[in-house]
């Protein structure tokens, strides 16, 4: 096993690591919030798979999909939900809203979050040495391209440490149960 299929990995296990703390919610209760934590779980999953999304454009090149995230909102609706994320909604700095026609369902957020994990996990295992050694700047830091990655894995359980908060105030079932 290579390192870049070994971060790849990394990544990939984010999929069934977050997917431990999403049974109980619903397209009902996706947007619910708490008081005192910060986000919910239709946020935070889009949240995620737009910051993978834009690691991930590092090393391929490739843009943020419009079928995942369309900042028009004219990617094709679900029932009342859109199809997509606005990357406005769920960027860096942007705070969730209460409005279940700003986010799309919850099994379409799902997919959305398993998609991006499988793009970035693409981009690590075929990104040349060049690429993962490229300094790149994020925020008020600077990292080289491979450790972005690893803080993509991090960050992700740093969202599903919330959602796990959110499950105990809104009263979901343990997942331990």
């Amino acid at each position: 096993m290579t390192p870049n299929d070994m971060l790849a990995d990394a990544v990939l296990n984010c999929r069934p690591l977050a997917a431990r703390y999403l049974p109980g919610f619903t397209d009902t209760n996706r947007i619910s919030q708490a008081v005192n934590l910060p986000n919910h779980v239709a946020w935070s999953l889009g949240h995620c798979a737009l910051t993978m999304h834009r690691v991930a454009e590092m090393a391929d090149g490739a843009p943020v999909p419009t079928s995942d995230f369309d900042a028009g909102g004219a990617v094709g609706h679900s029932g009342d939900a859109p199809r997509a994320f606005s990357p406005e909604a769920v960027s860096f700095g942007s705070r969730p809203v209460a409005d279940a026609n700003a986010y799309p369902g919850l099994a379409r957020c799902i997919e959305i979050y398993n998609a991006a994990c499988e793009r970035l996990a693409a981009a690590v295992r075929s990104a040349p040495e060049a690429t993962f050694i490229k300094v790149i700047k994020w925020g008020p830091a600077e990292a080289p391209w491979w450790m972005l990655v690893f803080r993509m894995v991090f960050h992700n359980g740093f969202h599903t440490g919330q959602i796990a908060d959110l499950r105990r105030a809104l009263g979901l079932k343990s997942i331990f149960s």
